[in-house]
């Protein structure tokens, strides 16, 4: 083997040891957190801090696309991947995050199974999907590495946002779908949709998640939430929950401001 090729295939910003697909088959349990506050440096500390992987959020943060390369660096330096959630599952835009280097796609609203299989052909590369063939980016390593190309369709991520009532009914069938890696659960959203707004302790509620959970366990996927607090944390891990979010770097900035102001200190409200 070459040198050139013995550095090629060397760790990096894109691949931080073991891939996040790698650990998913494995049954390796995940951390992470939502990016809203558009912020590289914020990106970094979350990554420093330990997380696995960090998700810049297109759909209700302040970040833009033109930042997801930078954070896939900050992120990388540290052995964490980035994950992007899209607002729509266009082809373009899903192949533009692709391209600037991140692990995975987040596809929020998904109501069918038809709409998954649509959101992860847009993943891929021909024939399997349509996605565009291009090197000059980071996830080839700007045409250092374009074997890359070859192992893009394999480890590339698909994660399923289940927030909607036709979701649930088609869940078996997502969960079936191949390349929907990761069932995530929005639970401010998927409790608006039961009729039980964040009413996450409601019969309903909990018996969506057992039924995620289920067919989880039934087509091998990874059954993914979003929690508040380690305490949340740990609740889920313990049910089965494999791909655990930790609020956001807006939402864990805040607490962490909060529960250093001693009582009696610090602007009322």
């Amino acid at each position: 083997m070459s040198g050139r090729e013995t550095r090629q295939s060397q760790p990096g910003p894109l691949i931080p040891g073991r891939s996040l697909r790698q650990r998913f088959l494995a049954g390796e349990p995940t951390i992470g957190t939502f990016l809203g506050l558009g912020s590289v440096a914020a990106a970094e500390v979350c990554a420093a801090a330990g997380l696995d992987w960090v998700l810049v959020d297109l759909e209700h943060g302040g970040g833009a696309e033109g930042q997801i390369g930078e954070i896939v660096a900050a992120a990388g330096a540290y052995g964490a991947a980035t994950l992007v959630r899209v607002e729509q599952p266009e082809r373009i835009r899903i192949g533009r995050a692709l391209d600037a280097g991140a692990a995975g796609i987040m596809f929020p609203r998904i109501s069918s199974a038809a709409e998954a299989v649509a959101a992860r052909t847009h993943q891929l590369y021909p024939p399997e999907g349509d996605r565009g063939v291009a090197s000059y980016n980071r996830a080839a390593r700007w045409a250092l590495d374009t074997q890359a190309l070859d192992y893009s369709n394999e480890q590339t991520i698909g994660i399923v946002q289940i927030e909607t009532r036709g979701a649930m009914a088609e869940l078996d069938a997502i969960a079936a779908t191949p390349g929907a890696d990761v069932l995530f659960i929005g639970p401010q959203d998927l409790s608006y949709a039961l009729g039980v707004p964040r009413q996450f302790d409601h019969p309903v509620f909990q018996a969506a998640l057992d039924h995620v959970l289920a067919a989880c366990r039934t087509h091998g996927k990874v059954a993914g939430i979003l929690a508040n607090d380690r305490a949340a944390i740990e609740r889920y891990r313990e049910r089965g929950f494999g791909f655990l979010a930790v609020g956001s770097d807006a939402t864990l900035l805040a607490a962490a401001v909060r529960g250093a102001i001693p009582e009696g200190l610090g602007v009322p409200w």
